[in-house]
């Protein structure tokens, strides 16, 4: 089940009524991030502001972002696939220009997800657009 754009992503979304199947759903796309090497996972990689660990690991090439992220928290994994087929190769002008509250909202996550996941998402958000600054 490879993400390939966000808006796949939403349109999945939408064909779930019940929340309960939608975390089922973001859970499973958290299961389908590649393996982030275990040496990524350093204190320079942790994710500030995050409840559950996080590690993003960035990289630039040509003025495209691309990055190996995890988690050790099944939704958080979720929220970092939704991260990435969001900002995932895209060039950094395109990282600064996208609209992620919007997609949020789309989904319905502004609503039914906690304030330390809703912050530990943002806080994810804010590093890729610092990297991409």
């Amino acid at each position: 089940m490879a993400l390939k754009s966000i808006e796949e992503v939403v349109e999945n979304f939408s064909l779930f009524d019940d929340w309960e199947d939608r975390y089922r759903y973001l859970i499973d796309i958290g299961r389908e991030l590649p393996q982030m090497d275990e040496a990524l996972k350093t204190d320079a990689s942790l994710v500030r502001g995050c409840t559950s660990r996080v590690w993003l690991v960035p990289d630039i090439l040509d003025g495209v972002l691309t990055f190996q992220a995890d988690s050790d928290a099944h939704i958080v994994r979720g929220l970092v696939a939704l991260l990435m087929a969001s900002y995932n190769g895209r060039t950094l002008e395109e990282v600064r220009d996208i609209d992620i509250n919007a997609m949020f909202k789309e989904i319905g996550m502004d609503q039914h997800l906690s304030a330390n996941r809703r912050s530990g998402f943002y806080s994810m958000v804010e590093r890729l657009r610092a990297i991409s600054a």
